[in-house]
């Protein structure tokens, strides 16, 4: 009896309306060389190129897909209010990081030497000051939009936040795979991004249930000439 009436209960209660899933895979394609497949590009076996790094757009990591969009029929959800990007070896940790408007991130330095985190990039632009630890300093990103930090102290000291309009991201895995899950369905403009190689924005129609795919190809093709 007490089993049934369990039963009875859980058929009554509204089931929670996970929606849709995105996958798919992206990857970078790189302009052929002058010469055709097999080229060398030029004189990088020479004393004087040597040492020159060579864009692998086989091996390029830190792509990002997200929705492009305002999701205004999205399930009432408790974001996540705070994440992390350390300094480290005179580096930022990680270098990319995607987050949704309205998220404070923390800023801790883990060197023995001071840093200086800011961005001029309009609206996002804050400046932090000189710090190191035990001091960690925050800045909150109200506003939508591609964020590039600095450290006024070290060149090679560079990062890039996404601040995104909705929490419908998934940062690309090292096989070129990405899953977003719990899509509420509809129909959107879906992006793909990576900090050196254009955009690409392309439609998806989620489901209810069940999955959309859309496989992106990036490259530097197609670019005006001057």
């Amino acid at each position: 009896m007490r089993s049934a009436l369990l039963i009875l209960l859980l058929l009554l209660i509204p089931r929670l309306a996970c929606g849709g899933t995105i996958v798919g895979t992206v990857r970078a394609e790189g302009k052929a060389e002058p010469g055709g497949p097999g080229s060398s590009g030029g004189r990088y076996d020479s004393r004087k190129y040597k040492f020159v790094e060579r864009v692998n757009y086989a091996e390029l990591d830190g792509f990002l897909v997200f929705i492009d969009q305002e999701v205004t029929n999205a399930p009432a959800m408790k974001p996540r209010t705070l994440q992390v990007i350390t300094q480290r070896d005179a580096c930022f940790h990680p270098h990319v990081l995607p987050l949704p408007v309205g998220t404070t991130v923390e800023w801790p330095n883990h060197d023995d030497i001071y840093h200086n985190v800011f961005s001029m990039s309009e609206p996002n632009s804050f400046d932090l000051g000189l710090y190191k630890d035990p001091v960690i300093k925050s800045n909150r990103f109200d506003h939508a939009g591609r964020v590039d930090v600095f450290c006024s102290i070290h060149t090679k000291m560079s990062c890039v936040i996404l601040v995104l309009q909705n929490p419908y991201y998934a940062a690309v895995e090292k096989s070129g795979q990405y899953r977003i899950e719990n899509v509420p369905a509809g129909t959107y403009k879906l992006k793909a991004w990576h900090e050196r190689i254009p955009a690409r924005t392309e439609q998806v129609v989620v489901p209810e249930n069940g999955e959309a795919r859309v496989d992106f190809a990036l490259g530097i093709k197609g670019l005006p000439q001057y």
